[in-house]
């Protein structure tokens, strides 16, 4: 896959840090707003494909290895078991969520009944939201720089 012309380079740059900061959105206020992890992080791989459909999968592969991409969704996938044996061991019921309530991570809670849609409302559903975004991040954009390389390579062995 060679790269595109340097118009569609330019809106590709332009447009990704745009996209990948509503992709992050969607990931932390999963809790709150449909979205989640999964969804946030097929934003942001999609924002990454379009790179890749921009500058060329030769261009990508130089920036970013598929070992990367790998050891990034090993991390993702470590981080959300790490949170379920943490809330199973923290938890006073099963399955407990046990950062709601405390002043942890994001400071105080807000009082019950309380309208205000803050990301500490949700204790530790946003940081697993976080992890599976990260795992779903990197899968997704591993598959599809796999694809892109391969069929460039096939490409040129016409």
């Amino acid at each position: 896959m060679s790269e595109m012309s340097k118009i569609v380079r330019t809106i590709s740059s332009i447009s990704f840090p745009l996209i990948i900061i509503y992709g992050l959105y969607i990931i932390s206020h999963g809790h709150l707003t449909p979205g989640g992890g999964f969804q946030g992080g097929a934003v942001v791989a999609s924002g990454c494909a379009m790179i890749l459909v921009a500058y060329g999968s030769i261009w990508t592969i130089g920036k970013m290895k598929e070992k990367n991409l790998s050891l990034l969704e090993s991390i993702g996938a470590i981080c959300f078991i790490l949170l379920a044996i943490f809330g199973l061991g923290f938890g006073a019921v099963f399955f407990n969520n046990f950062l709601v309530g405390s002043d942890f991570l994001f400071g105080t809670i807000p009082s019950a009944g309380s309208t205000i849609a803050n990301i500490n409302t949700g204790g530790v559903i946003p940081l697993m939201n976080f992890a599976v975004g990260i795992k779903v991040i990197a899968g997704l954009f591993a598959i599809v720089l796999v694809m892109a390389h391969a069929s460039s390579t096939r490409e040129g062995k016409k």
